[in-house]
């Protein structure tokens, strides 16, 4: 077989169109039963056929434009999708890439069987430019099925860490109008980010009138975190609530008062249950104080 810089010859590349289209459905029957596409594709065996015979129709078009080895091709803008569905669903059931790599390379063998019973001298030069030419084919489909693949992890890690943010950030309403987060762990943009359209949606859901804004479980207050703050503080102001900010801790009061940090504007407690306690008595509700459990009955 003759190659010229990456390109298939004419007659090679036609030949393993001609070959994709005959055998079009002796193929998706063998490759739905990999396990690629069994694994995926649960509900019917006929819907995994399917989509292997999209996948058939791709890889015949990008084949008989002589490259095989073009992972732009257009031809494959078909099934791009399709992949990309199927990777997330193997990534889901946690394969890795390096696993969904494999699985895509098997598809090569059923093909290559095939191929080389279609002529009858299958250990002949044009056959062997044409099972050549077939794998680079598939190897070509082994990449995008890579690109789809980490662009669905990637796609993945970043829903999770999203989820985690928000589980790690709850807004809970502790009494009618009156909304806390506890907060947990660093602050860093993301986080704060995300406490504050919490934060927002839940004044709005809720109508709540205060909102606490508990920092006893954050380790350190910086420049940063008191900037994030004193943002969340004026958010929550523009929605109609006022914001408390609770469990400054000496050490931190020190380092805010060290860093010129200005929150005089800031209504702070030493803790949740003093913040709330502001948040009632400011409703007009009476809060007593809890009777000395070591007193006895007068």
């Amino acid at each position: 077989m003759q190659v010229a810089e990456d390109h298939t010859a004419p007659e090679v590349a036609q030949d393993l169109g001609a070959f994709l289209e005959r055998r079009r459905e002796q193929l998706a029957q063998r490759w739905a039963d990999a396990a690629l596409f069994r694994t995926v594709f649960t509900v019917s065996r006929d819907e995994a056929v399917e989509a292997c015979k999209a996948v058939v129709d791709a890889l015949a078009e990008v084949a008989r434009t002589g490259r095989p080895d073009d992972v732009a091709a257009p031809g494959l803008r078909a099934v791009r999708d399709q992949l990309g569905r199927m990777a997330a669903s193997r990534i889901r059931a946690g394969y890795t890439p390096a696993r969904i790599a494999d699985e895509v390379a098997g598809l090569r063998e059923p093909a290559a069987a095939l191929l080389r019973a279609d002529f009858e001298d299958p250990a002949g030069e044009h056959a062997h430019a044409c099972v050549l030419a077939l794998t680079v084919l598939l190897g070509t489909l082994r990449l995008v099925v890579m690109e789809t693949t980490v662009s669905a992890g990637e796609e993945l890690i970043a829903r999770q860490r999203q989820q985690l943010l928000e589980v790690a950030t709850p807004v809970i309403e502790v009494w009618e109008g009156i909304v806390a987060v506890p907060l947990i762990g660093t602050l860093d943009s993301a986080r704060s980010q995300v406490v504050m359209e919490s934060l927002l949606e839940a004044i709005v859901d809720r109508r709540a009138r205060y909102a606490v804004l508990d920092i006893t479980g954050v380790p350190t207050v910086d420049t940063l975190v008191a900037h994030h703050l004193m943002k969340t503080v004026a958010a929550a102001r523009l929605m109609g609530a006022e914001c408390i900010v609770s469990g400054i801790r000496p050490a931190i009061a020190q380092t805010i008062v060290h860093l010129g940090i200005d929150l005089g504007s800031v209504v702070t407690r030493a803790g949740l249950a003093d913040a709330l306690a502001y948040a009632l008595t400011q409703q007009g509700i009476v809060v007593s104080p809890r009777p000395d459990a070591g007193a006895g009955p007068r």
